[in-house]
């Protein structure tokens, strides 16, 4: 069956960076768009940054713009999230995600199809 399983998540100091990862299975990352989102405590569910089946184009939220970096590696079927200059702000659970090669909701949790996890991302000042 279809899975995505994260890792990479720690606990950092603010201007500290991390690089989350996502293998799949039991699908092909390549036919798909893959995303990462966020959850952090008290708030909702939020979009993080997504990548086109080609890896040609990437989107990102306003407030990790520049320094969040979004990668897919097909044939590895995985994806990565390289964080930069982390911020207390970033602390949630960071949760990738598939969905259709043409999703009309590329920015919203209803546009993808399969979750992982998560894993828990800690920022502190």
């Amino acid at each position: 069956q279809a899975r995505l399983v994260e890792s990479g998540g720690g606990l950092v100091q603010a201007g500290g960076s991390l690089r989350l990862s996502c293998e799949a299975s039991g699908l092909t990352s390549s036919s798909y768009i893959m995303g990462w989102f966020r959850q952090a405590p008290g708030k909702e569910r939020e979009y993080v940054a997504h990548i086109t089946w080609t890896g040609g184009s990437t989107f990102y939220t306003d407030s990790v713009r520049g320094r969040f970096t979004i990668s897919r590696d097909n044939a590895r079927n995985a994806l990565y999230l390289q964080m930069n200059g982390l911020k207390p702000e970033d602390t949630a659970v960071y949760y990738c995600a598939a969905g259709p090669r043409y999703s009309a909701y590329p920015t919203k949790e209803k546009g993808y199809n399969y979750w992982g996890q998560g894993t828990q991302v800690t920022v502190s000042s």
